[in-house]
């Protein structure tokens, strides 16, 4: 028997303890320009095998880059945006 990897669709709303309100998993697939947000496997790991979606639909290179890496922290990704910014001038 194959466990049902099925994401919940976009009528189910979990709050984002990043953005302080309800989103659904739609929005956590591609939040990250693209990519998956590197706290979805924390967020909605009660409300679906998230692990196992990813898995699925993520090469074993992305999986391990989004979710197996040391994060940014917030600290350092407004550095980088601001970084960005004064390059742009």
């Amino acid at each position: 028997m194959t466990k049902d990897i099925t994401p919940p669709g976009d009528d189910y709303e979990i709050r984002c303890p990043r953005l302080g309100h309800a989103i659904h998993f739609s929005y956590c697939r591609s939040e990250n320009m693209g990519s998956p947000c590197f706290k979805a496997l924390d967020c909605w790991f009660e409300h679906f095998p998230v692990a196992d979606y990813f898995h699925e639909t993520l090469t074993s290179e992305e999986y391990v880059r989004l979710f197996q890496g040391t994060g940014k922290t917030k600290v350092m990704s407004l550095l980088e945006l601001i970084e960005q910014a004064k390059n742009r001038k």
